[in-house]
């Protein structure tokens, strides 16, 4: 294998819907799970697979809790290089990282500690020879409604997938993407959707249910009995 693998996980933002009166002022990614913050296991997981070389954690500038929570991982380095959105940080950290066009990037929300190895290995085994990519992605098992409010219609599932991460492509493309994104004015809220708005069509990769993103309170307690 060639090229290298880089992870970068975004990490500057503060995730107040999971936040209550006794979070204590941390981000959400700095929240106790299992006895360690999110953040390292999130890390953890990406660490377990040695093809990584690298894992990248952007934060904001002035971050007070990134090297307490990192402390002590190998192949970990942490950047002040957050931006104003998830999109940004991304862009920012992969900027910061030096990576070439050929290097691959997986980017891994913080706050999805529950990655699991075989998940991560099927994700990078399957993209390794792909053109564009992809990601990790569980097929929707519920019927689907619109609304607001009222049911407008059901939508129909068959074709519906939920995303995950880690996203894998390759720098060059994501650099690209991103920036074509930013300069129209596309809403980017992962990094398949640059992807997609640059015309090109990410491989779904099938990941794990205990691969959630713990958004609200109560989630913390769910990802506590995976871990």
């Amino acid at each position: 294998m060639s090229a290298s693998l880089i992870a970068l996980v975004p990490a500057a933002g503060i995730g107040a819907r999971a936040l209550t009166g006794d979070s204590g002022g941390l981000p959400k990614q700095y929240q106790p799970l299992a006895g360690q913050p999110m953040l390292r296991h999130s890390v953890l997981a990406l660490l377990s697979d040695t093809r990584i070389r690298q894992v990248r954690v952007a934060v904001s500038a002035g971050d007070a809790w990134v090297q307490a929570a990192l402390a002590g991982l190998p192949r970990t380095v942490w950047r002040p290089c957050g931006g104003p959105t998830r999109a940004r940080t991304v862009a920012n950290a992969l900027a910061d990282s030096g990576a070439a066009d050929d290097d691959w990037i997986l980017v891994h929300d913080a706050a999805r500690p529950g990655l699991s190895a075989d998940a991560l290995a099927r994700l990078i085994d399957a993209c390794m020879d792909d053109p564009v990519g992809g990601l990790l992605a569980l097929p929707v098992r519920d019927t689907v409604k619109a609304g607001p409010g009222r049911v407008a219609r059901t939508v129909d599932r068959q074709e519906l997938w939920l995303a995950q991460t880690p996203q894998m492509f390759r720098a060059g493309l994501l650099r690209q993407a991103l920036a074509d994104a930013a300069g129209r004015g596309v809403e980017v809220t992962d990094e398949a959707s640059a992807v997609e708005a640059a015309g090109h069509a990410p491989l779904l990769v099938p990941g794990v249910m205990r691969n959630f993103k713990v958004t609200w309170p109560e989630d913390f307690a769910l990802m506590e009995k995976w871990l």
